[in-house]
């Protein structure tokens, strides 16, 4: 049976961080799947495609849900740890037993003064656009301690709570982040990186309405070339393919889990109009969008 979205649909809904009461949001959330507390009762919107705007980090025990971030297919392994980031599309295909530990938090927390340092590092950057981290047997021993005295934490409502809640997930954050380096190569963090991250956090911003460098590198207080020049060192991608795979991206998901027009896609994305739309989607991907979408859907059914 096909599990993407119904055609008719034409907006990917995106779901805010709620406590588990229900009442408002909170900027961390921890939880238990399966264990002493039972199972974790999935939101069944959460079984059709959808964005998150907060960072989800999964700890799993046991379980083999298979499950889709934007467009690649995950089997989730036991003694794995997962993790996303805010606007990817999500789609489970399936909501099966499931053992683990699951921590939310929002990119306001890492606004935050003293949280802000957080924010560069290679967990939270995922410049490979990666998902999972493998773990030995000291990981994850490290790694579920460390999340069960967040969730101990979180449950008890005790004094200093927020406190608690926040220096364990710093510890958590930085040690993951040692894997990722590890598993991934991740470079040491420069000046130059840090730019190619802010530029790439502009484009996230602002992909419908600026499509030339030039009008980012004005936001960024840069000449057009310097900020090219900086971008091609970091990434080996020009600026502008920066720009262009973002909206790339952001067609083949509008493409793939809505019922929208090409058109209206255009319309969404910033273009003038549907035939520089389809020149312009067909240039960088060798095919139409509507051959895409036929393609795709038939491929994730």
């Amino acid at each position: 049976m096909p599990v993407l979205t119904a055609p008719e649909k034409t907006v990917i809904p995106t779901f805010a961080l709620q406590q588990k009461d229900g009442q408002g949001n909170t900027m961390i959330d921890v939880r238990e799947a399966g264990g002493q507390c039972g199972e974790f009762k999935l939101d069944p919107a959460f079984l059709q495609p959808h964005r998150k705007d907060y960072y989800l980090f999964v700890l799993i025990k046991s379980g083999a849900n298979r499950h889709w971030i934007d467009f690649v297919p995950y089997t989730v392994k036991p003694d794995t740890f997962y993790f996303t980031v805010p606007q990817q599309v999500h789609l489970k295909e399936h909501a099966g037993p499931t053992e683990g530990l699951m921590m939310s938090f929002t990119d306001e927390f890492l606004q935050l003064e003293d949280n802000r340092i957080l924010k560069q590092l290679p967990i939270i950057q995922n410049p490979a656009a990666a998902h999972e981290i493998k773990l030995n047997p000291a990981d994850l021993v490290f790694i579920e301690d460390t999340m069960r005295k967040m969730l101990v934490e979180f449950n008890a409502d005790g004094t200093w709570r927020n406190q608690m809640l926040t220096s364990w997930l710093r510890v958590l954050v930085i040690y993951l982040s040692r894997l990722y380096s590890e598993q991934y190569n991740e470079t040491c963090v420069t000046l130059n990186y840090c730019l190619l991250k802010s530029f790439q956090a502009l484009i996230g911003e602002h992909y419908a309405t600026q499509h030339d460098v030039a009008a980012y590198a004005e936001q960024l207080n840069l000449t057009p070339g310097h900020l090219t020049d900086v971008i091609k060192q970091q990434s080996g991608k020009t600026a502008i393919t920066h720009i262009h795979d973002r909206l790339i991206v952001e067609a083949k998901r509008r493409l793939l889990h809505t019922g929208l027009s090409v058109k209206q896609i255009a319309d969404e994305l910033g273009f003038e109009d549907s035939a520089y739309f389809n020149r312009f989607f067909k240039r960088l991907t060798s095919t139409t969008p509507i051959a895409y979408r036929m393609q795709i859907r038939e491929m994730y059914s």
